[in-house]
């Protein structure tokens, strides 16, 4: 074997591996909602998060990881057990949609994308005021559980002007759907907001921004190291707040709106 083709074995190995790793985490993700959720309605459910990170296996290739990861069913024990009961998250309605945003802090768009690496999928929260278009918190880290989002929530949070309480919008996803998160938000008097029915539709916002930071600040690539991707998301929520003007806000800057409007 050439060394060529050596190293592009050895990457196409690496790759795959990565692939597994995420999801490995996006069925745990989904599996502490749905604890006895198959691997056919897994699959479906986790096809957008895979497309969305240009990971591409068959349903064969997914029970083949799941086996791999010890994440296959166990089957029901024939006797029948007592169990804690388990409680449903809570879901909410859509509250923005019929909202109209004057000023900045009125309303959050919170969503999760993944950023690819050689070492692994980090997984970025975002959090964006959707009058002024600024990117209000952000987190990226190595887990799907709703720590990130959390992080995020903090940053946007430290920064808000007493007095006020935007809504916080996002999809139906496990981590915004949470006793904690939610909690958090109640505390500091924020209003919860969720997609109902069309999900991309009703967050167009919170997706139009990962596409913009994957596409114009090249986040959708994929980084050597989980370091170098770290100082790529911040120089690149940086540049999207400061720098980059928006036609929706006549050629000005989120962050020049933000300020100027607040």
């Amino acid at each position: 074997m050439s060394r060529q083709n050596f190293y592009r074995s050895r990457r196409r190995r690496q790759r795959r591996a990565v692939d597994a790793d995420l999801v490995a985490q996006l069925v745990r993700a989904e599996r502490a909602v749905q604890p006895r959720l198959g691997g056919r309605k897994l699959h479906h459910l986790c096809k957008t998060a895979m497309t969305e990170a240009d990971v591409h296996l068959g349903r064969d290739r997914f029970f083949e990881v799941l086996a791999q990861r010890d994440l296959l069913l166990a089957p029901l024990p024939r006797k029948p057990r007592t169990t804690n009961s388990r409680h449903g998250l809570p879901l909410f309605t859509n509250r923005v949609k019929e909202m109209d945003l004057i000023a900045p802090n009125q309303a959050w768009a919170g969503d999760l994308t993944y950023i690819r690496t050689d070492e692994g999928f980090l997984y970025l929260s975002l959090l964006t005021d959707m009058y002024s278009r600024k990117i209000v918190g952000f987190h990226a880290g190595d887990t799907l559980e709703t720590e990130g989002c959390l992080n995020a929530l903090a940053m946007a949070l430290k920064h808000l002007p007493a007095g006020q309480a935007p809504v916080h919008h996002s999809d139906r996803g496990c981590q915004y759907c949470s006793h904690l998160y939610v909690g958090k938000a109640w505390e500091r008097g924020l209003s919860i907001s969720m997609t109902e029915e069309n999900h991309c539709y009703e967050n167009a916002l919170a997706e139009r921004v990962n596409g913009i930071l994957k596409q114009e600040y090249w986040l959708g690539g994929c980084f050597r190291t989980k370091a170098q991707a770290l100082a790529a998301v911040a120089e690149a929520v940086w540049l999207y707040n400061n720098r980059r003007p928006h036609q929706a806000l006549k050629y000005k800057t989120p962050e020049e709106i933000h300020r100027r409007a607040a």
